[in-house]
């Protein structure tokens, strides 16, 4: 790939990372936006076996990451590592520059579509660059990869099982609220895989 090229995919993948991060802490952490994916997975364990979701979230990830770079090649697991490394530094800064947008605890509904648009184009942009940003998204590829599941189908079957198992233990007009959510960011996500840049490009430059 051309360098110019490489500096571009890596500037999607930040901003991508930027995004996600922002959403999901101006959002899903304050207004208790439940998650399906291995962060879901997580708390399902944590809730029924005590076992600490720290743990659980890097045992998980670490074979997630180990089935990419298995699979999907080196270059990708090294884009993969940005992007998580990325993630972690923008929501580090956001705790340091405290919430910017209103508490949306009192209005589930924007939460979830909000919070789904934050997901959606965050983690979009991520896979469009060719990483990831977390195991989540590993499993979501490979199960695109390797079956006939659209890349859409592939993260709402991931997340809908999680949050399905999670009525064991969550209400089921929070889970309801939160398939809103991973509906919205599912199709976000496949979407943005199939942009058109070079038509927008063109437009641009004919504007």
């Amino acid at each position: 790939m051309p360098k110019k090229g490489v500096w571009v995919r890596g500037a999607v993948l930040v901003c991508g990372a930027a995004v996600l991060s922002f959403g999901l802490y101006n959002i899903h952490s304050r207004c208790g936006v439940t998650e399906g994916g291995v962060l879901g997975t997580t708390l399902l364990l944590h809730h029924w076996f005590g076992i600490s979701p720290g743990i659980c979230e890097l045992v998980i990830d670490g074979i997630c990451y180990a089935m990419g770079f298995r699979l999907l090649g080196r270059a990708f697991f090294g884009r993969a590592l940005a992007a998580s490394a990325a993630y972690a530094g923008f929501y580090l800064l956001w705790e340091r520059l405290g919430p910017v947008l209103p508490d949306l605890s009192a209005r589930p509904f924007w939460a979830a579509v909000l919070g789904g648009a934050f997901v959606g184009v965050g983690v979009g942009l991520v896979v469009r660059a060719g990483g990831a940003s977390g195991g989540d998204d590993v499993l979501a590829l490979l199960l695109h990869q390797y079956t006939r599941l659209s890349l859409s189908g592939s993260y709402f079957f991931t997340d809908a099982v999680v949050l399905l198992a999670s009525l064991s233990y969550i209400p089921a007009r929070r889970i309801a609220w939160s398939l809103l959510t991973v509906t919205i960011s599912s199709l976000l996500i496949e979407g943005i895989q199939h942009v058109d840049l070079a038509r927008i490009r063109r437009y641009i430059g004919r504007a």
